[in-house]
């Protein structure tokens, strides 16, 4: 079966979020840079996958000495590590401009996700949509509760008493002390 085509192109500024996230900045500050860019990818996995999204996280060569790298993660998440004296900046804008030329802009949005105020007017002016580091963990948070909320069973009681509250093995184990008691 072919893989439908992603609502959107989701390009986001990594080392952007990691300062703006106030979890990442912690997790940053305690066990390392490696570890707040682990947990990045991890919370825009699931988000990614939730919105139908083909996520890019961008980080530039920064804290890095090697070449251009392109790591796939899921089917919607890829990392982008930058070459070295490349931005994430420079990398999302030329993403940006060559998408205004894509045939694919008419079929998908592109949203960049950073609070960078100069990017974020760069990329509305080549047409891409703007979303800023709080709006996206504010986001990732809500898909995130919403998830868990359907994975939990709901517990529906089937009368006004406690007891059918319970699942079955403990209604059976009260059962069995109550009639334990009543034999004394």
């Amino acid at each position: 079966m072919p893989r439908a085509t992603p609502e959107a192109i989701l390009l986001v500024d990594g080392y952007n979020m990691v300062g703006a996230w106030h979890e990442l900045k912690q997790v940053r500050d305690r066990q390392g840079l490696e570890e707040a860019r682990r947990r990045l990818v991890e919370a825009l996995m699931g988000y990614s996958s939730y919105k139908g999204f083909e996520t890019q996280i961008v980080f530039d060569a920064q804290y890095r000495d090697s070449p251009n790298i392109r790591e796939v993660i899921t089917e919607h998440v890829s990392v982008y590590y930058t070459d070295f004296g490349q931005t994430a900046d420079s990398f999302i804008e030329r993403t940006c401009a060559d998408f205004r030329q894509d045939l694919r802009k008419f079929k998908q949005r592109l949203i960049v996700a950073t609070s960078d105020q100069a990017q974020k007017i760069t990329v509305i002016g080549f047409g891409a949509d703007w979303m800023s580091a709080e709006r996206l963990a504010t986001d990732v948070e809500f898909v995130a509760c919403r998830v868990q909320r359907h994975l939990k069973p709901a517990k529906k009681p089937t009368g006004r008493f406690l007891m059918h509250s319970l699942d079955p093995i403990a209604q059976q184990r009260l059962a069995q002390l109550r009639s334990s008691d009543h034999k004394k």
